[in-house]
């Protein structure tokens, strides 16, 4: 019973974290773009190659022109590319977060020593 529990664990986290032969021949072009190391022409090469074959294995995507065994473990293991666009805006968002953090502090600390000035004028 343990090893069939295991084996079904095993299977689904497989599944959970690659992409699947039926996905690999039914991706669109967008999605394989996803994967690091496929851009525009390997998709359309991937994408050419499938009509006429159909992968059976991921291992298949090999035979395509172009793409090497690195691509392949890529798609198996679904390792996106970061896009530099999302990566820059998110760089953004956060300098300007942390700029109004500082902003925030400084206008915090001059109204503190604002009050402290008016509180020792009065004593």
């Amino acid at each position: 019973m343990i090893k069939i529990i295991s084996l079904a664990l095993v299977l689904a986290t497989s599944m959970a974290f690659s992409m699947s032969v039926k996905e690999l021949n039914t991706a669109p072009k967008s999605e394989l773009m996803k994967i690091k190391g496929i851009g525009s022409k390997k998709a359309d090469a991937i994408i050419k190659y499938r009509k006429s074959t159909p992968f059976k294995a991921i291992s298949d995507v090999e035979n395509v022109t172009g793409v090497a065994k690195s691509i392949s473990k890529n798609i198996d293991k679904n390792i996106y590319k970061k896009t530099t666009t999302n990566s820059k805006k998110s760089k953004t968002k956060e300098s300007s977060k942390s700029s109004k953090k500082v902003e925030d502090k400084k206008v915090e600390k001059k109204q503190v020593t604002e009050k402290n000035v008016q509180t020792n004028n009065k004593k």
